[in-house]
């Protein structure tokens, strides 16, 4: 899920019958009577994990991840302009995606903002499945990405979470979640009931499609907005292998069964090369100044935390050059700071 256009939703149910589901709503609420959301703060494993930068090197897998919900696909097809402008898109949506994690006593409204920037997005695919962006079951998958996703990181970049740091994961994941005012009724309770959630969303749901191929068709990467001084003649040396190498490494961190459902070849070789630059990314991580680590919206938060600047200071945007193109900037469907 981003924080802006096209998170759909399926009508059907895509947990397993041995799991429990949420009713598949089209205009997702609150529930009644449900208790205040209690945000996270920096006791959470969830703000050492989540907002550093070497979550920028999942990117593909996260978004390629979402899009294979069909429903998920099938509205970013219709409704996104991702494709047009992918860094702009990725860096603007760290912010309030970041923010329904670090914003404190703020953080229920930031939730509340990323949800609606999905209402209203809804069609049919091309097979006749309607899809609504807040019917809960997809909602919750785009959400599943993240948390596994912050997993992942650590498998394969960093320190490999402990079982009881995976329960820590999912329980604060739930409180994460709440923070949107979506249904919290029958998700799953702990890691290993999460688990079996993923294991069989990527089994017997997911599915091969054109927005997926397209967040893996890395080879008209444009140049980043941040590097503006970069010539396009360098970019355009620089752009092979870094697309390469950020497919290889979606390829790596893929599950087995989604290696299969889209035909992708990984080797033991390639699994040796990949602990290779684990190892190299995890001890260079450690000579990183702490604050460094971490995007902008979660190095102020820990700012805040540490009592550097004021608990109210004013929470951090992004920056003009990741706004959408100008005809999109009255849309309801894109986060526009100070609109």
């Amino acid at each position: 899920m981003t924080a802006e256009t096209a998170q759909p939703a399926a009508e059907a149910t895509t947990r397993p019958a041995s799991e429990p589901t949420t009713e598949a709503k089209t205009e997702a609420t609150a529930d009644t009577g449900a208790k205040q959301p209690v945000p996270l703060g920096p006791d959470a494993l969830t703000w050492r994990l989540f907002g550093d930068w070497r979550g920028l090197l999942q990117g593909p897998w996260a978004g390629s991840m979402q899009n294979m919900h069909p429903q998920l696909g099938a509205a970013v097809e219709q409704h996104s302009i991702f494709f047009t402008e992918r860094w702009q898109r990725l860096y603007r949506s760290l912010y309030p995606i970041g923010g329904v994690v670090f914003d404190g006593y703020r953080a229920p409204d930031t939730g509340r903002q990323v949800r609606d920037y999905h209402r209203g997005i809804s069609g049919v695919d091309a097979k006749g499945r309607k899809y609504n962006a807040l019917n809960p079951d997809v909602f919750f998958w785009a959400h599943a990405t993240f948390v596994m996703g912050m997993v992942v990181v650590q498998e394969y970049l960093g320190d490999p979470l402990t079982p009881a740091q995976k329960d820590q994961v999912w329980l604060e994941g739930l409180r994460w979640y709440s923070m949107y005012g979506m249904p919290m009724r029958d998700l799953p309770a702990d890691w290993a009931a999460f688990q079996r959630y993923w294991d069989h969303m990527c089994e017997h749901v997911l599915e091969d499609n054109k927005a997926t191929r397209d967040v893996l068709d890395l080879s008209e990467l444009a140049k980043p907005p941040m590097a503006p001084w970069l010539p396009d003649r360098v970019w355009r040396l620089l752009r092979i292998p870094i697309s390469k190498g950020f497919i290889w490494l979606t390829v790596g961190m893929y599950d087995d069964s989604v290696r299969q459902l889209l035909g992708l070849r990984w080797t033991k070789r390639d699994e040796r090369l990949l602990r290779v630059v684990h190892t190299a990314v995890r001890y260079a991580w450690r000579l990183v100044p702490f604050e460094l680590r971490y995007h902008p919206r979660a190095r102020s938060a820990w700012r805040r935390a540490r009592g550097k600047i004021p608990a109210d200071s004013p929470l951090v945007e992004t920056p003009d050059r990741n706004l959408p193109p100008p005809e999109y900037r009255d849309s309801p469907h894109h986060y526009v700071p100070g609109r």
